[in-house]
């Protein structure tokens, strides 16, 4: 078993003495843990190792598919942590339908099909950690990662595992500690094979050479995701058969404000009605409501 590390950063960051909370721990196995129980339980994995518990390999150029699953609703949050410390956010996306939101016993896919974008394998040689930490609630990533206007992927503003367990764990430190749990994957970029030697002579081997600002997971982007339909305008709304399911019809128009750049702040959900609230980084604000009105469903947008 791994020898963990308790983490002291919550009470440096904050300037206290010892906290009165168990502090996230950080392991060499994964990059934060949470070290109260709690029946929450969140997996990630590649498309090559579906136990989660090996480090596939994979050369550059080729696609790599990653999944994660939760056992309750919760709100999922992906990182790619690469050998050189670079940090990639994959989950929020604009792109994805539906946020972060995963409902219980369900599989999502990175990417999925019909998405316009593919991860691609890149150097720098060596492993990688892909951490999937799910909350009952969701969370603020306001101080790791930003959405800029022409990016449908996030900018993350730390670096290195340590980094990245230092932000996470102030981020989590508002919610209930019994409401979040993580889980760590792995997968290896291998160097493309080299051609068998001439000379037969014992020759010391060469590592290869390591771009350093080459990230391990690249993205590239396919078409360009669809227009809202409300346009320029300030409020919107619409009115549709009546759907069973409110919480996906309202995924569907949430997708339309996530490729504008907002970002969810708040999502209640009821048996008739599904509100969502958002904001943007240049201040503004947009509302989502989804609410069923005898055999009618009523969606309207507003934005601030």
């Amino acid at each position: 078993m791994n020898a963990k590390l308790s983490l002291t950063l919550l009470s440096a960051a904050l300037g206290l003495g010892a906290p009165a909370l168990a502090a996230p721990t950080l392991s060499a196995q994964s990059i934060i843990v949470n070290p109260v129980q709690t029946d929450l339980n969140v997996k990630v994995w590649t498309d090559r190792d579906s136990s989660g518990a090996s480090t596939p390999a994979y050369r550059p150029g080729e696609k790599i598919r990653l999944f994660t699953s939760v056992n309750q609703d919760a709100y999922v949050y992906l990182f790619n942590v690469d050998p050189q410390g670079q940090v990639d956010l994959i989950l929020p996306n604009r792109y994805q339908g539906g946020a972060n939101f995963l409902k219980a016993n369900t599989v999502k896919a990175f990417p999925s099909a019909g998405d316009p974008f593919t991860f691609d394998i890149a150097a720098p040689y060596g492993v990688n950690k892909v951490l999937a930490l799910a909350s009952r609630s969701p969370l603020n990533l306001d101080q790791i990662a930003t959405f800029k206007s022409q990016n449908s992927f996030a900018s993350v503003t730390v670096s290195g595992q340590q980094g990245l367990a230092q932000a996470l764990s102030i981020v989590v430190t508002p919610v209930p500690q019994n409401s979040w749990v993580t889980d760590t994957a792995f997968y290896a970029v291998a160097a493309p094979a080299a051609a068998a030697p001439l000379r037969t002579a014992p020759v010391a081997a060469q590592p290869a050479p390591t771009p350093r600002t080459a990230q391990a997971l690249s993205v590239t982007v396919q078409p360009k995701a669809p227009a809202s339909p409300w346009g320029s305008a300030r409020e919107w709304s619409t009115v549709v058969a009546n759907q069973a399911d409110l919480r996906a019809l309202h995924d569907r128009y949430a997708a339309f404000l996530r490729a504008e750049g907002y970002t969810l702040t708040e999502l209640k959900s009821k048996s008739s009605e599904v509100t969502s609230e958002y904001r943007r980084a240049n201040g503004g604000k947009a509302e989502l409501k989804v609410k069923r009105k005898g055999n009618r469903v009523e969606v309207k947008v507003e934005r601030k």
